[in-house]
């Protein structure tokens, strides 16, 4: 099995090329400019093999410019090596969801809108889902005590008290785990993805601007 592995859903992204057991991996970090940073690492990596049998690529929650571009380049890879590109969610690839570990992952949505998942054996329990701030607060204080909490951002930015805000480590996915995740899943839930055409874990409807009407020429 050779497949192509991008992560771009937070600032800290990696790509990493799978063949067989052997996982080469090259990160790079970038607050808005993934589109630039992302392909030397993707070419360099590429250069080493002539056909992938599977490009995977994250699909957030997270950066939205980030995730679309990375959907865009593994599907334009996929494209070119006649293979599939599939999404798999970004929050099952960090530290805290390592062998399987519940966790409950948040994250900021803006405008006083937030989002929280939870994670266990490496599978999305409940899906990503939004909450204002009093609903944040409920769902982290009614997480067991053994359950990580992680966020792609800082704890700082969350509206809670001290002794919450404690419990809150910040990670990032890397496309190892994203790989590991990948092949931890049933089987039944990898054909789900598969089926499905990559695009971002929206949390909310992707806004869209309508055109404004013409004005009459004088």
């Amino acid at each position: 099995m050779r497949a192509l592995v991008i992560e771009t859903s937070t600032p800290h992204a990696s790509i990493a090329l799978v063949d067989g057991d052997i996982i080469s991996q090259r990160g790079f970090q970038s607050d808005r400019g993934h589109n630039a940073m992302l392909f030397r690492p993707l070419e360099e990596l590429l250069s080493k093999v002539n056909a992938l049998d599977l490009v995977l690529v994250g699909s957030g929650p997270g950066s939205y410019s980030g995730t679309r571009v990375g959907i865009a380049a593994a599907q334009g890879v996929a494209i070119a090596m006649d293979c599939p590109a599939v999404a798999v969610p970004s929050i099952l690839a960090v530290p805290a969801a390592d062998h399987g570990a519940p966790c409950l992952a948040i994250g900021d949505a803006r405008r006083g809108s937030f989002w929280t998942a939870a994670i266990d054996g490496l599978a999305i329990t409940r899906e990503p889902g939004l909450c204002d701030a009093a609903g944040l607060l409920e769902r982290l204080s009614a997480s067991a005590e053994n359950t990580a909490v992680f966020s792609f951002e800082d704890p700082a930015r969350f509206p809670m008290p001290p002794e919450i805000k404690a419990r809150v480590s910040m990670q990032f996915p890397d496309a190892t785990r994203l790989w590991r995740a990948w092949l931890a899943t049933g089987e039944a839930t990898r054909h789900a993805w598969s089926a499905e055409i990559p695009q971002p874990l929206y949390l909310k409807p992707p806004h869209i601007t309508k055109a404004k009407p013409k004005i009459p020429a004088s």
